[in-house]
């Protein structure tokens, strides 16, 4: 169905629309239209950079357009003057103290001079000292390789055989003909051993 008629066979025209609602704020968005770059977006993109664009890391165009941001935002000046302090602070901190100069080494030489016509003055009361030592060294070092040596020994010798016990044997005479006796005795043991040899059963 078409629409109905008004009165006077006229179409009733088309509620007006209410116009876009644009929220926006004057310190956050530049310039008019639905492409206008925001200023926050823009600060959110160039402080990424900021340290590149210091270090000169940037190429030409990305160099031109933090310089032309920098020139305008506060926040990202400070936040620039931060990074440049903060780098000056580390330069300052890892550079040495002062200039650094060649060191002299018109004294070193003469020096070292010094020290061996020092050494060579000590050489004899050192010598004297030393040989009035040597006897006792030598002899405290031949006693103590001497002790060594006899311990060695006497731990190393193997213990000496156990004596046994003397044994005696004696052969003796018996009233049967064709017979004799041995008698083996040990004194230790309290103990006669008698032996009859060729006596039939």
């Amino acid at each position: 169905m078409g629409p109905r008629a008004g009165p006077r066979g006229r179409c009733p025209a088309p509620p007006r629309r209410s116009p876009a609602v644009r929220i926006s704020c004057p310190h956050e968005n530049t310039g008019r239209g639905p492409g206008r770059p925001t200023i926050v977006l823009t600060c959110y993109r160039t402080r990424k950079r900021i340290g590149a664009y210091l270090d000169g890391a940037l190429d030409r165009a990305q160099a031109e357009s933090a310089a032309r941001h920098l020139a305008t935002c506060t926040a990202c000046q400070r936040e620039a003057a931060g990074l440049r302090e903060m780098r000056a602070l580390l330069q300052q901190a890892l550079s040495p103290v002062g200039t650094v100069r060649e060191p002299d080494w018109t004294a070193f030489w003469p020096g070292i001079v010094r020290g061996i016509e020092e050494a060579k003055r000590r050489v004899p009361v050192q010598g004297r000292r030393r040989a009035w030592l040597r006897p006792r060294w030598a002899l405290g070092g031949a006693l103590v390789a001497a002790f060594l040596v006899s311990m060695m020994l006497w731990t190393s010798a193997p213990p000496p055989p156990a004596v046994e016990a003397p044994v005696v044997v004696n052969s003796a005479n018996s009233d049967y003909p064709g017979a004799s006796l041995m008698v083996y005795h040990t004194p230790e043991r309290d103990m006669t051993v008698v032996w009859v040899f060729g006596v039939d059963d």
